[in-house]
């Protein structure tokens, strides 16, 4: 029904493009190949709204709220797979010093509203950029240990 319905409105469009009028529903028949009295039931379901629990299908064991994906809410997976990244990331974190911890934490926006940049954290630490960018270089050198790193790695995967 819904390819129906979106080839009516596709030649409703074409011709009121190419005559700025809008069709009569005998010219629409027509065009669309059924008859009148089918055009208007279809052009009546097309303007009525359709409840979530219409059944779809020829079994009509699945209705059509089952069918539409909910942009909004984030899948359970996704939701336990983001939680297990952030518990394992503040293990990893906890094992570097509390300097570079606190570093990396600031410098990539780890459980913060936002990230800063080196002079923000260094101003913070009451430290110079340079240092910031060799406490930085220090603790990723650390978290690029296997150690460290096969553990982080494997949500790359996902």
């Amino acid at each position: 029904m819904i390819e129906i319905i979106n080839k009516l409105n596709k030649i409703i469009k074409n011709i009121i493009k190419k005559t700025g009028l809008k069709p009569t529903p005998k010219e629409l028949a027509l065009r669309m190949s059924i008859s009148e009295r089918k055009l208007l039931k279809i052009l009546k379901i097309s303007k009525e709204p359709i409840s979530l629990d219409t059944p779809i299908g020829d079994d009509n064991k699945l209705d059509i709220g089952n069918s539409i994906k909910d942009i909004k809410t984030t899948s359970p997976f996704k939701r336990a797979a983001s939680k297990n990244l952030k518990i394992t990331t503040n293990k990893i974190l906890s094992g570097l010093t509390a300097r570079e911890s606190k570093v990396l934490r600031m410098r990539f926006g780890i459980n913060m509203n936002s990230n800063y940049t080196l002079e923000e954290i260094g101003k913070k630490l009451d430290v110079t950029r340079e240092r910031i960018r060799q406490i930085e270089a220090k603790a990723i050198k650390k978290l690029k240990h296997p150690s460290r790193s096969d553990i982080l790695s494997s949500f790359m995967d996902n």
